[in-house]
């Protein structure tokens, strides 16, 4: 199972996080893009290379980075913001291809909620956009991965594999967040049984209906006997990411989530930080 940094956003930089998660048993791991915690601009050669040695070293791995949606557009209106986004996207595509990452998420795009463009239009500004960014990532030998995300212009399963069925292209695939399709009334269940051609990965954390969150396994709405049965059936468990988000004490909440999915059926690794032997176990051996 995948590991997603989030929960260490404003208090550590990737890195560092990286390096106490493998410390604890931890060795795959999805990066959000954000700054301070991991921004490409702000990351230089040395550090990149220094970053790769380290992962190489303890026999950790990226599966991807996630570029996020809150800065940027592939729909925005405007050609001058949907250029800005695909630069950005671009770089974190090549931040990807230097760490070893296959993957890159992104989201598809907003539009104003108030005298909205139609959706024609948000979705011929995204594809345009898409005629730059998918061939780059082909070329990169990476893979985008669009979000299905409350606050974008296609929030729902069914509106992302449309968008993949139209560019039909392996280099743009979904990323299927539970905890984002509980939210909004959607059932990951049955999103993941029916669209799992087109996920490449799974995010995973609960939530409730009232409440938009990231939250411990088994504290909101999401059938997690169910949802780990179709893991089973589909993707499986090495295609899935942890996104249980939690500032105090992640790797506590990790543990704990890891354990709640065991109890619950769910085919994941036992992790832990190694047993520490006493003085006095070690001078008996």
């Amino acid at each position: 199972m995948i590991i997603n940094t989030f929960s260490y956003l404003w208090s550590r930089k990737a890195t560092d996080a990286i390096a106490e998660l493998t410390d604890h048993g931890y060795t795959t791991f999805e990066i959000p893009i954000s700054s301070p915690h991991c921004w490409p601009e702000e990351i230089d050669a040395a550090e990149r290379a220094s970053t790769r040695a380290r992962l190489d070293q303890t026999g950790a791995s990226i599966r991807s980075l996630n570029a996020g949606g809150y800065d940027l557009n592939l729909a925005s209106p405007a050609a001058s913001m949907r250029r800005k986004s695909i630069e950005h996207i671009a770089s974190v595509i090549d931040l990807a291809a230097e760490w070893g990452a296959r993957e890159v998420v992104v989201s598809p795009g907003t539009r104003r909620p108030m005298i909205s463009p139609t959706l024609d239009q948000v979705h011929g500004w995204m594809y345009e956009s898409l005629e730059e960014l998918v061939p780059l990532a082909r070329r990169s030998g990476q893979r985008l991965l669009f979000e299905n995300t409350p606050y974008c212009f296609a929030p729902t399963i069914g509106d992302l594999a449309r968008i993949i069925d139209t560019v039909d292209d392996d280099a743009l695939k979904i990323v299927y967040d539970a905890a984002n399709a509980a939210f909004i009334g959607e059932d990951p269940v049955a999103g993941l049984l029916e669209h799992a051609d087109a996920i490449a990965l799974m995010h995973v954390s609960d939530t409730g209906i009232e409440s938009w969150g990231h939250d411990p396994i088994g504290t909101g709405v999401i059938d997690w006997e169910a949802l780990g049965a179709a893991v089973d059936a589909t993707i499986g468990t090495d295609d899935v990411v942890l996104e249980v988000i939690r500032e105090d004490e992640p790797l506590l909440e990790f543990d704990k989530a890891m354990d709640e999915l065991s109890s619950r059926g769910w085919r994941v690794p036992s992790v832990g930080a190694p047993a520490l032997v006493s003085t006095k176990e070690e001078d008996e051996a």
